[in-house]
């Protein structure tokens, strides 16, 4: 029986896949049965290619176009029935006992929606790419651990959310909250549907022993760009409006405002600044629009002492963003 569906997103990602799918194959003795699924998000390389003549056991799904990731999960979510989903990048090279970690740590956790893997640098295996993903007051998501020792992270630890580069997520759970956020089409999405989980009362982990070599940016080409900066600060806005009650929000906009400035002026420093406004105005579109207002999360009194856990996580966060730990 088929515990578990990897879904691989990929666009144009022919230079990564051989080395990730590969390494699933590798996959440690005794475990469990496993599926992979790569959806095409419209690629124009030789990722089709290479995967009907090297890999006919990968279940591969073509879309016309890039849809974008949201999209393409989603797809391969519901193209499965397994009780767990693993969402893996392309530019990623798994150790032999990935799978299994993932596995173990999620199914310890019944209060579990997701456990995020330990990314480590393509370059420098040694120090992490990303320990979980944390959410802070300022307005501001980042990557746990990221550029430092990775022995500094050999325990597991709950996370604001996980990162969907690498990550276990129990299948019922998107049943009850839903699947990714189309309106997001890339960035943030996990950090949505992260905290989406939390608002109904589930937590998110962070799995050490579950490694992964991690590439960055194979997709987009670059840490920063042009279309990566708005959609990312589109979304920066959008993830606010649609899990924060009015209430909250009203109560968090004199520290998300400096957050949003101080984001500003980092771009303008890097002549990017007038992308980054347009990121935020299409933020706001997304939250007043149609589709946006129907992914808002109603406000319920039941989930107050799951507002109140978001909040003291966003203040918790943001002092060990300012203490670097």
């Amino acid at each position: 029986m088929i515990k578990i569906t990897i879904v691989i997103p990929n666009l144009n990602g022919a230079a990564f896949l051989q080395d990730c799918l590969q390494a699933l194959e590798k996959q440690e003795r005794g475990t469990p049965e496993f599926e992979v699924v790569v959806v095409d998000n419209g690629s124009e390389d030789e990722s089709l290619a290479l995967l009907h003549n090297n890999f006919p056991q990968v279940k591969v799904i073509e879309l016309p176009e890039n849809t974008g990731f949201c999209h393409a999960v989603n797809v391969g979510i519901q193209s499965s029935a397994a009780p767990y989903v693993i969402l893996l990048n392309n530019d990623t090279k798994a150790a032999p006992g990935f799978v299994s970690a993932l596995y173990r740590a999620i199914e310890k956790k019944p209060d579990a929606f997701s456990v995020s893997a330990c990314m480590l640098m393509w370059d420098n295996p040694g120090l992490v790419d990303d320990a979980g993903d944390r959410y802070c007051a300022l307005g501001w998501a980042y990557a746990r651990g990221k550029g430092k020792s990775a022995r500094l992270y050999k325990r597991p630890a709950e996370v604001f959310s996980a990162c969907g580069g690498a990550a276990i997520y129990r299948r019922d759970v998107f049943e009850k909250i839903g699947l990714f956020d189309e309106l997001h089409f890339a960035y943030l999405e996990d950090l949505d549907i992260g905290w989406r989980a939390r608002l109904y009362g589930y937590h998110n982990y962070y799995e050490p022993s579950a490694r992964v070599l991690h590439y960055g940016s194979a997709s987009t080409g670059s840490r920063y760009n042009t279309k990566k900066t708005v959609l990312a600060s589109a979304n920066s806005v959008y993830v606010v409006g649609k899990n924060m009650p009015f209430l909250q929000l009203v109560w968090n906009l004199p520290i998300l405002i400096p957050g949003f400035l101080i984001k500003y002026f980092f771009f303008l420093r890097k002549k990017m600044g007038k992308y980054y406004l347009s990121g935020l105005a299409s933020g706001l579109g997304k939250i007043f629009s149609v589709r946006g207002r129907r992914q808002k999360i109603p406000f319920s009194l039941e989930r107050m002492g799951n507002y109140m856990a978001v909040q003291g996580q966003l203040y918790l966060n943001l002092l060990r963003f300012l203490k670097k730990t």
